[in-house]
């Protein structure tokens, strides 16, 4: 049986090759980790105004609604705990959230406007095909004549 001995030139070659590939894949983890860290954070939301009809969420996705059938059905639903939402004449719904933690029914602040054409103001979120927005301010939309 032969054993063959590695000489120390060769181990430092093999060494300084395993060095270098290590430097190499560093240089592509470190940007890739930063990338996934910036997406990690979230979307921090934008400040914006929107317009749109106040009912709750189970008309809004069930019957294809583009504006309440009334005030009542939308105060009745929302007072048996489906959650009210703002339903723009472009079709996207607004899920109201609150920005504290743990988070809260946004019901009450919206009760008042069930079945309205309102103006929203508030900071939007997007995330998986939904939108969400932490409404600041509510107003009644004045109507057309």
């Amino acid at each position: 049986m032969s054993c063959e001995i590695y000489s120390e030139e060769y181990k430092l070659l093999i060494l300084e090759r395993i060095t270098k590939m290590n430097l190499r894949m560093l240089k592509l983890a470190v940007p890739a980790v930063l990338l996934i860290a910036i997406f990690a954070a979230g979307d921090s939301g934008r400040t914006m105004t929107i317009k749109g009809y106040v009912l709750d969420s189970a008309c809004a996705f069930t019957k294809g609604l583009k504006k309440p059938v009334s005030a009542e059905c939308a105060i009745a639903c929302a007072k048996s705990g489906s959650p009210l939402v703002i339903l723009t004449t472009a079709g996207t719904i607004y899920w109201p959230i609150a920005d504290t933690t743990p988070s809260s029914s946004q019901n009450d602040k919206l009760l008042a406007f069930a079945g309205k054409q309102v103006t929203v103001s508030g900071k939007v979120f997007q995330r998986g095909g939904s939108t969400a927005i932490v409404v600041n301010k509510v107003e009644v939309l004045a109507e057309k004549k």
